[in-house]
């Protein structure tokens, strides 16, 4: 079985993956609800430009760290049941998924406040790495580690 939190190269885990998983907790008996996001590739960057890829990468070990560490962190919270997050890495084109998160719990207001935090801290916490390459106002390919751009919304 995969751990509910980590990194996992492109094609070995899936949105149907992340539901089945979070239905096999021991637990999921309490749950009233799931809240799920999944984090798409988006054909325009923040600058206008149109996106041809991304590549990401992490440092693994420490990225699985982490994730697990904001996991053990959410589920002390009131209510909830299970949490999962799964981030992809690889090349990945626009619209295609990078990232998993689910939340169970009790009640609706709990799995929504939840699944926000942990999608903020896992983009805040987590040593993972977008690389965009975009069409450039001439028309040109450029790429870029979107670390090096100073958007916070990336």
């Amino acid at each position: 079985m995969t751990d509910p939190a980590g990194v996992h190269e492109k094609g070995t885990f899936n949105a149907l993956d992340l539901l089945s998983a979070t239905k096999k907790n021991a637990k999921f008996e309490k749950a009233g609800a799931i809240g799920v996001f999944i984090g798409v590739v988006r054909g325009e960057n923040a600058e206008g430009q149109k996106v041809v890829n991304l590549t990401m990468e992490a440092y693994e070990e420490k990225a699985n760290e982490v994730l697990l560490t904001i996991r053990e962190d959410l589920l002390q919270r009131p209510g909830i049941v299970d949490v999962q997050i799964h981030h992809l890495l690889g090349e990945f084109n626009v619209g295609e998924d990078v990232v998993y998160v689910s939340v169970a719990g009790a009640h609706r207001e709990e799995v929504f406040s939840v699944l926000r935090e942990a999608v903020e801290r896992y983009k805040r916490e987590a040593p993972i790495f977008k690389k965009e390459r975009v069409f450039t106002d001439k028309g040109e390919e450029s790429e870029y580690w979107v670390s090096e751009k100073t958007n916070p919304k990336h």
